[in-house]
């Protein structure tokens, strides 16, 4: 894995803000103390001082007394914080008294956080829901500009270098969206190659997939793709990305050289884009338990600052990666 390296390093290199509002869960308080004794990056944890103290001692943590811990029941800057979500929410008519209720929320403090220029990235979902991680994020960081829709991508680590940049493959969209339209489709692969080059420093060759290469079936869902393919390519021209193709065309040489003749992707793709999440998230998982790939996200993209989102039942280790991939989110930000 010397990209998941390369990424380690960026990230000790420039040491970027990241916040862990699940600052009392042990999983965390572990991961924070092996990516402060590595000096990955700085953390600020939220959560009740004495509390995050007293289970670092008791686990004995020392190092996670060089993170910055934020109580969110005695916050410096809680009136800043509440004055900034009543104009990021004044459309929608958000009281003063409502508004204190949530910044006390450790999810939504986290991004005010990010919001007001204190952090650079969160991590969350250890104890939380994902639409309780994401909704905070859509209301105060949103979308980048000219993006309407987030997709979650993962880095899929095999040991087939054969396949993708030497066992290394990008799957989106497998966390968010149920089912893009051809332009959200399209948005979502074009994310995936920025996704490809700010974090893992490569060139991407994205596969739009469907069951078809190529006109060898016909069908609305194929028309979404040959459609996505079409806009995406407009949209980033920079970019190598072909489809529809079959994910056998996409990533064998032998067959894409046959079902696909003179595609640049066909047979060599890293970046595979799903039709529909429900796909997405099934092929992910297979490639993960069948294959035994190393699943890391996921990578939530088109947001404004690098929000991410873990699974509850995350390792130590899965913290430390997705820690180590919002920092370098940042940076490329």
């Amino acid at each position: 894995m010397n990209i998941l390296n390369e990424m380690l390093e960026r990230a000790k290199a420039n040491q970027k803000r990241i916040v862990l509002p699940e600052g009392t869960e042990e999983r965390t308080l572990k991961a924070a103390n092996e990516i402060l004794s590595q000096g990955i990056a700085q953390l600020i944890l939220i959560g009740n001082e004495a509390e995050i103290h007293e289970k670092a001692q008791k686990l004995n943590l020392s190092h996670v007394a060089k993170a910055t811990l934020l109580d969110p029941e005695n916050n410096p800057k809680f009136e800043t914080y509440v004055a900034l979500l009543m104009e990021l929410r004044k459309k929608k008519g958000l009281q003063k008294a409502d508004a204190e209720k949530l910044v006390k929320n450790p999810l939504y403090l986290a991004c005010l956080l990010i919001k007001n220029g204190d952090a650079d990235g969160e991590v969350a979902g250890a104890q939380n829901a994902t639409g309780d991680v994401l909704r905070p994020a859509f209301q105060i960081i949103k979308t980048l500009p000219g993006i309407s829709v987030v997709s979650g991508a993962f880095l899929m680590f095999t040991d087939k270098p054969e396949y993708g940049e030497n066992g290394l493959m990008v799957f989106a969209d497998c966390a968010v969206h149920p089912n893009p339209t051809a332009s959200e489709l399209a948005e979502i692969a074009v994310a995936t190659g920025k996704t490809t080059r700010a974090i893992c420093g490569i060139e991407p060759k994205i596969a739009m997939l469907s069951f078809s290469t190529k006109g060898s079936a016909r069908h609305e869902m194929v028309d979404k793709v040959v459609e996505a393919t079409a806009l995406a390519r407009e949209m980033a021209p920079d970019m190598a990305i072909d489809g529809e193709l079959q994910a056998d065309a996409a990533i064998v040489p032998a067959i894409g050289k046959s079902k696909a003749p003179g595609s640049d992707i066909a047979g060599s793709a890293n970046v595979l884009v799903f039709p529909t999440l429900e796909v997405g998230n099934i092929a992910y998982k297979l490639v993960q338990r069948i294959a035994g790939a190393d699943a890391i996200g996921p990578i939530l993209q088109g947001m404004a600052a690098p929000v991410n989102d873990l699974s509850r039942g995350c390792s130590v280790d899965d913290i430390v990666k997705l820690v180590t991939i919002t920092a370098n989110q940042a940076l490329a930000e």
